[in-house]
């Protein structure tokens, strides 16, 4: 990898197909892999080569386009109703991160309300797809400029699970908050941690900024208390899957406790996501689905497994912070502070 990784575009279509990163060969193993079909976007995101909210999110409109492609040939209004179908069953690949089903429902705005032929209309959902990608980096830098502003000089930032670069189309949220304030301070350290069971922080966040020549700690989940008690952590800040209108937040599973232990240390936990990621139309995080993932992400590492045969298993992917323990959550409109409520609705004004 000779580039470094916030400078590399996750997911991009190109010409008449999509290509992206496939992220579940890190760290052995730097690939782009081309999705040519509806079926196999839908496949690679629900397999995780493609992950983070906000890329998932531009992988569904991209796959609505493969599937358009592929319904050419049908006259116009089966070309219609059948695109709708599979841009629904496009939304269904992974259920917690909101922003799939926001990019998809903007493109069967595109759908509906386009006056063009069945090419026409091809041509115009893959314009709004590349539009969506230019847009996610835009926001992920004005994220990360909101963020910089807030961590104090020479901070020790903890995130946790993966909100870079990798997890968006560039730059990053939570990444991109640690991205913009080591410009400011090259003082600016991180501690990471593994992330288990997928282990996104251990093979990606530390991947992203080592070679970005950022200070990275790697810690197992079950450290961070340890190293707030020694006062060696200033600041958490992680992504989001799903925001509720109440500013409940699910991420990657792990969160929750990492938000009771900052509290307990009186330690600044923020949420960094774009506004894409919240979802109105749910009041609190008790309505957020969460993702039951395979068993063997718990019990194999490697192909080969680490525990005792026929041993129960639950594996959520996602757990839900509760929001009185968020300081606040940050956007590409600024940082939304309690009572989160109005904070959250002013903001959806603006979106």
């Amino acid at each position: 990898m000779t580039e470094f990784i916030s400078k590399i575009r996750t997911i991009q279509w190109i010409d008449n197909y999509s290509r992206m990163v496939d992220q579940t060969l890190f760290p052995y193993e730097f690939k782009y892999v081309d999705i040519k079909t509806g079926q196999e976007m839908f496949d690679a995101i629900k397999n995780m080569i493609v992950r983070g909210a906000p890329a998932i999110g531009i992988a569904g409109a991209h796959g609505v386009v493969l599937f358009a492609q592929e319904l050419i040939d049908l006259p116009h209004d089966e070309f219609i109703k059948k695109l709708i179908e599979k841009a629904d069953y496009m939304a269904t690949s992974r259920p917690t991160a909101v922003n799939l089903m926001w990019a998809v429902e903007k493109q069967k705005d595109v759908i509906k309300n386009s006056k063009s032929d069945v090419k026409g209309i091809i041509e115009e959902l893959k314009q709004n797809a590349i539009k969506l990608e230019n847009e996610d980096i835009n926001i992920n830098k004005k994220i990360g400029d909101f963020g910089a502003e807030i961590v104090p000089k020479g901070a020790t930032i903890l995130t946790h699970c993966n909100a870079g670069a990798l997890a968006t189309v560039g730059y990053g949220t939570a990444l991109g908050v640690v991205r913009s304030a080591f410009a400011k301070d090259n003082t600016i350290q991180v501690f990471a941690d593994e992330t288990r069971p997928r282990q996104q922080g251990a093979r990606i966040t530390t991947l992203e900024l080592t070679m970005d020549g950022i200070p990275t700690t790697l810690i197992t989940d079950g450290m961070c208390s340890y190293f707030m008690k020694k006062g060696m952590i200033d600041m958490v800040v992680v992504g989001a899957d799903r925001i509720a209108a109440n500013g409940d937040t699910a991420n990657k599973i792990g969160t929750y406790t990492v938000a009771i232990a900052a509290k307990y240390h009186n330690i600044p936990f923020y949420i960094a996501a774009p506004l894409s990621t919240i979802d109105t139309s749910i009041k609190t995080g008790e309505e957020i689905p969460i993702e039951e993932r395979s068993h063997d992400e718990v019990t194999h590492i490697n192909g080969k497994s680490i525990c005792a045969e026929g041993v129960n298993i639950i594996n959520p992917g996602f757990d839900v912070t509760p929001h009185e323990l968020i300081t606040g959550i940050i956007t590409e409109v600024g940082i939304l502070k309690p009572d989160f409520k109005t904070s959250i609705a002013n903001a959806a004004k603006m979106y």
